[in-house]
């Protein structure tokens, strides 16, 4: 007899695990799904929602910097086109993390303020790996190590980035080498600093956008930081309307100002030149 809508498992497919590597135990699922501690007293309905967003951008923050740091050490052997192909998944990865936030913008006020208390002084902005994300692309700020001192293997980390070439460091010194007119002390300056708008630089992708063609190569990679710079900005932007429609302008969990600190986080950018560089094509 057949039954109506039901699908039959295949004689082959594996059923017997005693001896054999299921998909959980790849997984490590009993450990993954296991990690999710709600502290609310009485317990909140909404409060696992709170963590699994969190945790679940934290293991997208994982993999982010792992494509990042890998397309970093990519342009430092001049390795341009699997370079490329690290940004391409980095952009897509950025997206699912913009899109996460409308899952958490279905908590409302009334919601959160269940929750909130039993936060106490923790908040996002002590993420280590949004930090160390922030650092590859360029935005480094000595005091945000600081912040992790309590923590000796995130403040290590921090602290190593922090005096590292960023993701766009390593391409200036990749064109340095290809023979573009790049200024010396951008080559090889205080790492520790974040990068800041240099003119000259702004005339050398000017050449490069003026003949896309003859460069096709630094042309495209351009392109991609535009669109890394553009998803992290929307990244931001969506943070600051989805915290300003759950708490207003109350000051955030972790003592910043909330609201206001995170629109002047919008005025931070990682690749000024690409953007500047728009306003000398055709002219």
């Amino acid at each position: 007899m057949v039954t109506e809508n039901v699908r039959p498992i295949e004689p082959e497919v594996q059923r017997d695990f005693s001896r054999s590597m299921s998909y959980g135990d790849y997984l490590a699922l009993d450990q993954l799904l296991s990690a999710q501690h709600p502290r609310s007293e009485p317990p909140q309905h909404d409060e696992l929602l709170f963590i699994v967003q969190h945790q679940t951008s934290e293991l997208w923050l994982k993999l982010l910097l792992h494509e990042l740091r890998s397309a970093r050490s990519l342009l430092t052997t001049d390795d341009l086109a699997p370079a490329l192909k690290r940004l391409a998944r980095v952009k897509r990865i950025q997206e699912v993390l913009i899109e996460q936030w409308g899952v958490l913008a279905t908590l409302t006020p009334s919601e959160y303020a269940q929750i909130r208390p039993f936060l106490a002084t923790s908040s996002g902005f002590q993420s280590w790996q949004y930090r160390a994300v922030e650092f590859l692309l360029g935005n480094k700020n000595v005091e945000m190590v600081r912040v992790f001192d309590h923590d000796a293997a995130a403040h290590g980390l921090l602290d190593t980035l922090l005096r590292e070439p960023s993701l766009y460091d390593e391409f200036l010194r990749y064109l340095g080498r290809r023979g573009y007119a790049v200024p010396p002390g951008l080559l090889d300056r205080d790492w520790t600093l974040p990068h800041t708008l240099d003119a000259a630089l702004v005339h050398v992708f000017g050449e490069v956008y003026a003949a896309p063609a003859e460069h096709w190569g630094v042309y495209e990679t351009c392109e991609e930081l535009v669109d890394l710079e553009d998803n992290m900005q929307l990244w931001r932007f969506r943070h600051l309307k989805v915290v300003e429609r759950t708490i207003g302008h109350k000051r955030g969990t972790g003592g910043s100002s909330g609201v206001d600190f995170l629109r002047r986080a919008l005025d931070l950018t990682f690749f000024p030149e690409l953007y500047a560089v728009r306003s000398e094509i055709g002219e």
